[in-house]
C-alpha cells in the first residue's frame, strides 16, 4: 500500500483507528505505515523511554528506522483512557512490550500518552510520549480510579 493510500484509509477513521494502525505498524516493523499515522507538521514530537525528545518527522522517522532495523516490536496497548474534544484526542495507554533477551523473553510495562489532532487530512498523531518510570505491574492491572476535584 502506498503512503497516499495509507493516509486515505485513515481519513474516515477515528483516533482509535489511527492508534490501531500505529501499533500494528510497530509490530510489523513498517516505518512507512507508522509514519502515515503522524501529522505533516513540523511540531510533531516523540519521546521514547530514556531518550531525548524528537522534534519533527525526519527525527521521528530516523529513530523508528533504527528501532525497527531488527524487525517489528511486540508492543500491545491496553487500558486505554480517552479524552476527546472536537479536534483533539488524548489517549493514555499502558504498553505491554515483550522483548527477547539472551536469557529469555521479558515483558515491560510502559506508560504512554498519544495525542491526536483532527487535520484536514483526518485524525493524525502529533505526540507520542512513553516512559517506564514509576509504572508497576499492580498499578497497570488496577482499574482506573475516578476522582472529582
Amino acid at each position: 500500500m502506498t503512503r497516499t493510500a495509507q493516509r486515505a484509509a485513515l481519513l474516515a477513521g477515528t483516533p482509535d483507528d489511527v492508534e490501531t494502525a500505529f501499533y500494528e505498524a510497530l509490530q510489523a516493523g513498517d516505518v512507512e505505515r507508522l509514519m502515515a499515522c503522524w501529522a505533516d507538521e513540523d511540531e510533531i514530537v516523540c519521546v521514547h523511554p530514556g531518550s531525548a525528545r524528537l522534534l519533527g518527522a525526519a527525527a521521528i522517522r530516523a529513530a523508528f528506522i533504527a528501532m525497527l532495523e531488527q524487525g517489528g516490536l511486540n508492543v500491545r496497548p491496553a487500558q486505554v483512557v480517552r479524552v476527546q474534544a472536537l479536534a483533539s484526542a488524548v489517549h493514555s495507554v499502558v504498553e505491554h512490550v515483550r522483548v527477547m533477551l539472551p536469557d529469555g523473553p521479558r515483558e515491560a510495562l510502559v506508560a504512554a500518552t498519544n495525542v491526536y489532532h483532527k487535520t484536514p487530512q483526518g485524525w493524525r498523531l502529533v505526540a507520542h510520549h512513553a516512559s517506564t518510570g514509576g509504572l508497576r505491574e499492580a498499578d497497570a492491572a488496577a482499574p482506573p480510579q475516578h476522582v472529582l476535584h
